[in-house]
Formats: C-alpha cells, structure tokens, sequence
C-alpha cells in the first residue's frame, strides 16, 4: 500500500462495531482507521466509548483513533448547484489522486479546516511524509491528506488555484511525461474587424 497517497474514506457508521448498539446524537465515539489489505486502502470502522476499551490497539493493527461527536444523518434536499462546493471539489481531487494537484488538495484541507468543515484528528509521520487525517465534522467523511511541506511562498498560488477550481468548477489539466502542465480546453480571443 502507498502511504504518500491522499485517501478519501467512508463516513460514520450509525452503529457500534463491537455492541452493535445504534448510536445516539450528540454521543461521543471511538472513530478508528485499519490498513485494508482486501482493498489496498483504509477501513473506517466506530465504537462506543465501551466497545473501543474491549479493542487491544497494538494488536487490532490501529493505524490512527480518536474521539469524536456521533451526529445522526440530517435528510435535506439537493439543491440545484452549479459549482462545486469545496469538500466536494476535495473529494474529486482526492478520488482523482493525480500527482501534481497534491499542493491544492493539501491547501485545500487546511482552508476546510480554518472554515470549521474539517478538524484535523490525527497526524502520522511515514517514510514518504507526514499523513494527515481530517475529518467532516457533520458528515464523518475521512481524508487522508499527504502533507507535501508547502512553502510559505507558494500558499498564494496555491489558494489562488483552488479558488480558481471553485470558480470555474472544471477538472485540472492534465500532466504529460515531462510534468508540464497541457491545458486541456484553450480559448483563444480573437479581435474582430467590423464589417464593412
């Protein structure tokens, strides 16, 4: 499995793994990520308070836990949208995993977080770079955001490119071989003479 990877992981469950009792709102949960070998990826899975204290950690092969706020689904209609909110922009930039959008996804996590949507829970430090883990603070939706160390001169345009990815809610260009960047659609404004 690739740890530099971002990841994008299921939300809550509705449930206790261990009791199966149904979780109430407002009660607080043992949230949980396990190495998936079936899947190459992460498994979430979530416990009460007295079903976490009946898991050994060491042994369960627990990559990160922690304690957060069970909040019950809320029904709501879909509205008619037509840009891309910014967790969903994170989700497609996550499910994409494209290599040289791993700035915006990062810069796009942590503008989440300074917005309340997302609250980083954990940090893992791994050969290839810190792994991040945040988490939907209604939804429960778990990401896992390589920190690609951002230098301060390069939050601007980084911030600037997810703004510009909300705005016009269109997919990134693609990258050739040589990691330059290929605009996928060019407009190119042509001055017109008047008729005559």
């Amino acid at each position: 499995m690739a740890f530099g990877e971002s990841w994008h992981i299921k939300s809550r469950t509705n449930h206790c793994i261990v009791s199966g009792d149904a979780f109430v709102d407002g009660q607080t949960i043992v949230a949980a990520l396990f190495s998936d070998p079936e899947s190459s990826g992460w498994l979430r899975r979530d416990y009460s308070t007295g079903g976490w204290a009946q898991v050994v950690v060491a042994e369960a092969g627990v990559f990160s836990h922690w304690k957060t706020i069970y909040k019950a689904p809320v029904q709501h209609e879909k509205a008619q949208v037509s840009k891309e909110s910014p967790i969903d922009l994170l989700r497609r930039l996550v499910e994409e995993d494209q290599e040289h959008m791993e700035k915006v996804r990062f810069i796009l996590a942590v503008m989440l977080e300074r917005q309340k949507v997302l609250v980083e829970t954990d940090a893992q430090h791994m050969p290839s770079g810190i792994l991040r883990v945040y988490e939907h603070r209604k939804e429960g939706d778990v990401f896992l955001i390589r920190d690609p160390n951002v230098s301060l001169d390069q939050v601007e345009a980084m911030q600037q490119e997810v703004i510009d990815l909300l705005e016009n809610s269109a997919a990134p260009p693609s990258v050739d071989d040589s990691g330059d960047n290929i605009v996928t659609e060019e407009v190119v404004a042509q001055d017109k003479q008047p008729e005559q």
